[in-house]
This record gives structure tokens, C-alpha cells and sequence, in this order.
């Protein structure tokens, strides 16, 4: 398969489905006798609350924020387990990836999915009230058991977001990466380029990364806006730490 044809995209495959035993039955289903697709990367994560705000930015303010959070951090679904915490993160790779993965995903809302997809992944979802300290319901957090990429500019998004490129067989990376010239470190939410004690060396000369991601930080060490936020960066490399 020639380079210009590939398409990449993230699935998460949730607490809940990790719950039920669904693991199985949703990577028969992502198959690449079913999608003609090709993992690129793998990884088993226990997310923490960077990554975790950093994926649901958009939802940033509403209501159900907070469960959503909770919900991937496998906080809702082992309250007790803290051990068992985790989502599988994959990434995909092949001609028309985003759309064929979102197909066999089927509707975010599990009901939606059960009338219009019967038999898709969602369908085996379901809807979860989310409440306030009194009891009383403000709106519901969708347990849809995998996340899919929605489009291109999603997928570039969520895959820097999750994997750094050391994650992906060479061949199979569709966004350019290069080596890093210089020392970022990272210690409660500051951006350092010399070490400070207790921080976190993000990138050391010579790590390969996202060359969007040494530009945003890049910019950031010199106090300009970037395209993106610092968490941004940081958070993959914080994954199992």
C-alpha cells in the first residue's frame, strides 16, 4: 500500500468495555479481514487527568464534564480497583480508515445505535445518568464502549495526543517527525529548557517527536502562543508514568 493512501486513526477501547469482557469481541469486529485496515500502535494506558482534559477539550465547561472524566479514567467503572484502571489505545492505519472504523464503531448514543446500526459496537452501550451531591439528574454520560476518530483534523489531534512517534513502526507514520535539538523538561504545568528538581524531561536532544510538537513547544519556551497547549505535548509522555 503506497504511503498516499494511508489514513490514520485513533480507537480507544473504554473501561466499560473493558468491564463486560468486549475487548475480544471489538478487535474481531476492527479486524482487517472486516476493515482492510492495519493497527500501526498499541498501548495499554492508564490515563491520568491530563490526558484524560486534554481528550475531552472540547467539552470543557459542561455539565458532564467531570463524569466524562471520571468515566476514562475508569474511576466510574472500578471505584474500588484502582489496579484495573486502564483503556486500550490503538491506532489504525489504511485508505479510508476514519470512516470504516466510525462504521463499524456505529452512533456515539448507544440507543441511536441499537435503531439505526443493530449489531454495531455501540449498540452494546448504554446511557448512564449523571447527578449532582443531592441525587437530582443533570444530564446523561454516554458508556459507548470505544472511541473513534471523527475526522482528519481529529485524528492528527488524538494521535499526537496519545502516541509520540517512537510508538508507531516507521513506515506506518503519516505526520512528520524529527529530532529534537534541545532539553524540554515539564513540573506542574511550566515549561522548563534546563532541568529543574522534580520535573519531567519531556524531549532531550535527539528524541525523535511530532515536528508539531517541537514547534509548539519551541514557541512556548519562548513565551509565544502556539498551536496547541503545553498539556497538549505533555500529556503523552506522562502516559504510565
Amino acid at each position: 500500500m503506497d504511503t498516499k493512501d494511508f489514513e490514520q486513526t485513533l480507537v480507544l477501547i473504554k473501561p466499560d468495555a473493558l468491564r463486560h469482557s468486549l475487548t475480544g469481541y471489538v478487535l474481531s469486529q476492527l479486524s482487517e479481514f472486516h476493515t482492510g485496515l492495519r493497527f500501526a500502535g498499541a498501548k495499554i494506558v492508564r490515563v491520568h487527568r491530563m490526558l484524560a482534559e486534554e481528550h475531552y477539550a472540547e467539552h470543557r465547561g459542561k455539565v458532564f464534564f467531570e463524569s466524562l472524566l471520571e468515566y476514562i479514567m475508569g474511576a466510574s467503572h472500578y471505584p474500588d480497583e484502582e489496579w484495573k484502571r486502564r483503556v486500550i489505545a490503538l491506532a489504525y492505519v489504511g485508505p479510508g480508515a476514519i470512516q470504516k472504523i466510525r462504521d463499524i464503531a456505529g452512533p456515539t448514543n448507544p440507543h441511536e445505535a441499537r435503531v439505526k446500526r443493530p449489531g454495531c459496537i455501540r449498540a452494546l452501550g448504554t446511557l448512564f445518568p449523571v447527578k449532582d451531591a443531592s441525587g437530582t439528574v443533570l444530564d446523561e454520560r454516554m458508556d459507548n464502549l470505544i472511541h473513534a476518530s471523527a475526522n482528519p483534523a481529529d485524528a492528527e489531534r488524538e494521535i499526537k495526543l496519545w502516541f509520540k512517534p517512537g510508538d508507531l513502526p516507521p513506515a506506518m507514520r503519516i505526520y512528520e517527525s524529527r529530532a529534537s535539538d534541545e532539553h524540554y523538561y515539564y513540573k506542574e504545568g511550566k515549561l522548563f529548557t534546563a532541568y529543574e528538581p522534580g520535573s519531567v524531561c519531556l524531549l532531550a536532544p535527539g528524541n525523535v517527536a511530532w515536528v508539531s510538537d517541537i514547534e509548539a513547544l519551541r514557541l512556548l519556551a519562548g513565551g509565544r502562543k502556539a498551536s496547541c497547549s503545553l498539556e497538549a505535548v505533555a500529556a503523552k509522555y506522562l502516559i504510565n508514568e
